[in-house]
């Protein structure tokens, strides 16, 4: 059984960390196989929306896109994405951010380049790039709500863990996140 942090907090919010209520019910008899978070590291990267996006001049491929990161200023980004469309709300790696290891391990610091002699001021990105997903098709689409500037770790809350509950035939309580919040609050004296 797979489910969020968040979603277990929402029915009982004890004072554990996740790896401490982790621990709390392996030893009670809920055996726990992970608890692991939903995605990767990674700071810099924030909600744009697509104001403009235009052919380069000097690729095919590629296009030139105004955006606005928050902050006041348009940035120019060229990006090589096939669903980029003026008005999307997309992911930002401003320069200086840093993304989720590469294949090789390594760990990804955008700069500003000069990409076919346009200058880009930052990275547009996919589902991949923040390893959140396998997904590298296109550009990862935020909600249409997402305000300019706001981080994407909070839009999409990415800052929870996903346990995975290995459960036993004689813990048929547990079955439903509420059995599993129930055992919480007996465990941890907290109100369910």
């Amino acid at each position: 059984m797979q489910f969020p942090e968040r979603w277990l907090r929402g029915f009982v919010d004890p004072p554990e960390s996740a790896h401490d209520l982790a621990r709390l019910l392996t030893m009670a008899g809920l055996e726990v196989e992970a608890c692991r978070p939903v995605a990767p590291p990674f700071s810099g990267v924030v909600a744009g929306r697509i104001l403009a996006v235009n052919r380069h001049p000097k690729a095919d491929r590629l296009s030139v896109c105004k955006v606005d990161a928050g902050g006041g200023e348009t940035l120019t980004i060229v990006c090589g994405a096939p669903n980029t469309a003026a008005g999307m709300n997309v992911p930002v790696a401003r320069i200086g951010a840093v993304l989720p290891p590469d294949a090789a391990g390594k760990a990804v610091t955008v700069a500003s380049a000069m990409l076919r002699d346009v200058q880009s001021q930052g990275m547009l990105c996919s589902a991949r790039e923040l390893g959140i997903s396998e997904d590298h098709a296109g550009l990862l689409e935020l909600p249409a709500d997402a305000a300019p500037g706001k981080s994407v770790r909070e839009i999409l809350l990415l800052d929870d863990c996903i346990f995975t509950l290995k459960l036993t035939p004689n813990r048929a309580d547990c079955l439903s996140l509420l059995g599993v919040a129930r055992e919480v609050a007996a465990l941890t004296r907290t109100r369910l």
